[in-house]
């Protein structure tokens, strides 16, 4: 065929593409003049709200097209982000501002979310995102259109404030004499250069600490700032994690300086202001290699038959004054962390190992909630005060549990077993209150002396435990309404741990998901929601899918948080509650303590606004504290199958995404990850409704919670990651 013929026969295609349906051409073109009208009288009339009956009735459309067809041109509209819908199908023209700035938070495939106050988050493509890092303070362009799941979306045109300067990763040689930081932070898609003067000593394979320099070129360049040691090794990478997230493990030197100055004796005048327990039986109940103690618990038989129970907390705030050098670090880091073979404390340690920490046959400071309960676990009287104790003994969980079990005879046991009856009680009423009870698994690593996994241990929680855990509810629960109603009207701003209701489009994923596992649970009704999902909880006790389904109907819930505005705690059940039981390791408790001597001594003058700045920087730092947690338990997963390359194991599906799935093993709760390109057998598409991969072909469908046996065929300790290739779908899935 000659190119004259070629170039005729495209033409003869094209006029063919052109004609094929000249009326669906016309039809778009009216529905777009009828979209453009409907468009006009909302931005007409901006700021007011109409129904679909009466955009049509305004337009005069209802004599050319039905209600159906201009809703459906009306959500057009709200898709562009052209229009917006209040309750009861009310439509109004979306003025939409230009820019917006808000927090940016990067996720590990590349794309962002602009975090708006006050508003719904925006999405930022990965190539919209120039020069901007994850938790930066950002200006955005947006942008006249909507994802399909009606989110906004935006491009990066400023960074307003850095989060982040300071960087960790391993020293890589590009081209000859030049190297490269890859960064450990998998949410930064980019490498940074690193100039030769800037090394400072620096070699190829080593683990370092950077600051950011600039970012005039291409990529941004840093310094290095200290030589962690060679990757993979223990220590540098668990030191590795710790900068990541930005804590570390060492105290300033004025810190440090101001905490030796502290002195371990207490004052006879400080003891004499003071209600004294020192001779009410009194021990801690931790667990086995814990060093901090900031709870105890005390008892005493009453002679009207009721029991006298103190939860007696570390009175930090006696030896850290605010605006001083150690209460700053301890803000700064906002809780402590605890790494897989380490924990990084949130204040020095000769206050947080020696001074405050309750130690058997030690005098101690104190703060207390003191309650007076009858055998039924109910409140006759309460006290809340500053107190000394001296612990009589120290359990951990374990010896408290054998003692609990008659396994073993042991100190107290008297004492424990009323406690233990108590506590039972008091959660039985949690429970009928509309409290949730999730039973999250935890894993604990067995370490050789160079920190290397030698095996997995399942943590459980037994009625030791929950001993601890319902009466530090309780305290919690109590001085939080205590510092609520102290004053008549109003009431003075607090310390609040808060957690919303769970947004009902995720409660209806959740219950269209535990179909498929033959459960039924129906959440449209706004009533009775923790009553459901308690028993659904119950009724995957000891199957297969228990796991999974905890998962799922955790990702539903939203996530407790520090706050001054009140709006109770969804799981707990509580119309008050806050954290008062461990300002050791948590800032919030700490702030607790001090309204609590504040407000006792007439002074009222707290700014809110400025102390919910502080509960939300308390939060974040919550947060990362967990995933710096996560990432050292993920680096020892990865680490403990690195020899077992080419074996199988049975293992369950504990995440789905495009491009793959997610395996827990059952055996030792590793995870790693199945690409979909590796299941040969078929080409699978995402299904994110349904949890699941489906088989375009065989229409072999892989869930979420569905049991499979898998294969380990590689692991990277750069990365985090574990390899693993399909064997088979077991029958019971």
């Amino acid at each position: 065929m000659t190119k004259r013929n070629l170039s005729n026969k495209k033409a003869q295609n094209k006029r063919k593409l052109k004609t094929k349906n000249p009326h669906d051409q016309k039809g778009n073109r009216k529905e777009q003049l009828w979209k453009r009208t409907i468009l006009t009288f909302l931005k007409h009339n901006s700021g007011q709200t109409f129904t679909v009956k009466q955009i049509a009735a305004e337009t005069g459309l209802y004599n050319e097209i039905p209600n159906t067809k201009i809703q459906h041109l009306a959500d057009l509209l709200l898709e562009e982000g052209q229009a917006e819908c209040l309750e009861k199908g009310q439509y109004r023209y979306l003025s939409m501002p230009e820019s917006a700035t808000g927090t940016l938070e990067v996720t590990r495939s590349g794309v962002g979310f602009l975090l708006v106050e006050n508003g719904a988050d925006i999405f930022i493509n990965a190539t919209g995102m120039g020069k901007a890092m994850n938790g930066d303070i950002v200006k955005v362009r947006l942008l006249k259109r909507r994802k399909k799941n009606g989110r906004m979306e935006a491009e990066v045109t400023e960074v307003l404030h850095r989060a982040r300067t300071e960087f960790v990763g391993t020293v890589e040689e590009g081209l000859p004499g030049r190297f490269f930081l890859l960064p450990d932070d998998r949410r930064i898609n980019f490498d940074f250069y690193i100039p030769n003067d800037r090394l400072n000593g620096a070699k190829e394979g080593q683990k370092v600490w950077t600051r950011l320099l600039n970012w005039e070129k291409r990529s941004p360049e840093v310094e290095v700032l200290s030589i962690l040691g060679e990757a993979g090794e223990h220590n540098t990478e668990m030191h590795a994690i710790l900068l990541q997230y930005g804590f570390d493990p060492n105290f300033p030197p004025q810190v440090e300086l101001e905490a030796e100055k502290i002195p371990e004796l207490i004052p006879t005048k400080e003891i004499e202001a003071r209600r004294d327990f020192r001779g009410v039986t009194t021990f801690t109940i931790d667990p086995i290699d814990a060093k901090d103690f900031d709870d105890a618990l005390s008892l005493k038989i009453l002679e009207n038959g009721n029991y006298e129970v103190g939860v007696h907390i570390a009175d930090v705030s006696y030896y850290v004054r605010r605006g001083s050098e150690i209460d700053r670090e301890g803000f700064r880091r906002a809780t402590s962390v605890y790494l897989v073979d380490r924990t990084v404390p949130m204040l020095p340690e000769k206050l947080s190992n020696l001074v405050c920490s309750l130690r058997p046959n030690e005098d101690k400071l104190t703060y207390s909630a003191v309650f007076e309960l009858d055998s039924e676990a109910r409140i006759h009287n309460q006290w809340i005060g500053r107190t000394v104790i001296h612990s009589d003994y120290r359990f951990h969980y374990e010896e408290a549990q054998d003692v609990l079990d008659g396994k073993k005879e042991g100190p107290y046991r008297e004492e424990l077993h009323i406690l233990d009856s108590l506590a039972k009680k008091l959660r039985v009423k949690r429970m009928g209150a509309g409290s949730i009870e999730f039973e999250s698994v935890e894993v604990k690593f067995k370490l050789d002396e160079n920190g290397h996994p030698l095996g997995v241990i399942r943590k459980e929680m037994k009625d030791s435990n929950r001993l601890i855990e319902d009466f530090m509810l309780l305290a919690n629960r109590r001085v939080a309404e205590y510092l609520y109603t102290i004053f008549d009207n109003p009431p003075l701003p607090s310390v609040y741990r808060i957690h919303d209701k769970p947004d009902p489009e995720k409660l209806s994923t959740l219950a269209r998901f535990v179909t498929h596992f033959g459960y039924e649970v129906n959440f449209e009704e706004n009533k009775g929601t923790s009553e459901k999902l308690n028993r659904l909880l119950a009724s995957v006790q000891n199957t297969p899918e228990k796991n999974v389904i905890e998962t799922i109907a955790i990702r539903s819930m939203a996530k407790a948080v520090y706050s001054t505005k009140n709006i109770g705690h969804f799981g707990l059940g509580f119309n008050f509650y806050t954290h008062f039981t461990s300002p050791i390791r948590r800032y919030p408790d700490l702030m607790v303590h001090r309204l609590l001597t504040l407000y006792g001594n007439k002074e009222y003058r707290q700014d809110p606004i400025v102390m919910e700045q502080e509960l939300k920087h308390c939060s974040t730092q919550e947060k990362t504290a967990a995933e710096a947690e996560r990432a050292s338990i993920k680096y020892k997963q990865v680490e403990f199958l690195e020899d077992k390359i080419g074996q199988q194991f049975d293992g369950v599906i504990s995440g789905v995404i495009e491009s793959g799935i997610f395996v827990e093993l059952s055996e030792n709760m590793c995870e790693g990850f199945v690409p979909a390109r590796t299941m040969e057998n078929d080409y699978y598409v995402f299904d994110e409704e349904n949890y699941c991969l489906r088989g375009k072909t065989t229409g072999e469908v892989f869930r979420l919670g569905d049991s499979i046996r898998v294969e380990i065929a590689g692991t990277d300790l750069k990365r985090r990651s574990v390899d693993m290739i399909l064997i088979e779908k077991n029958e019971l899935s």
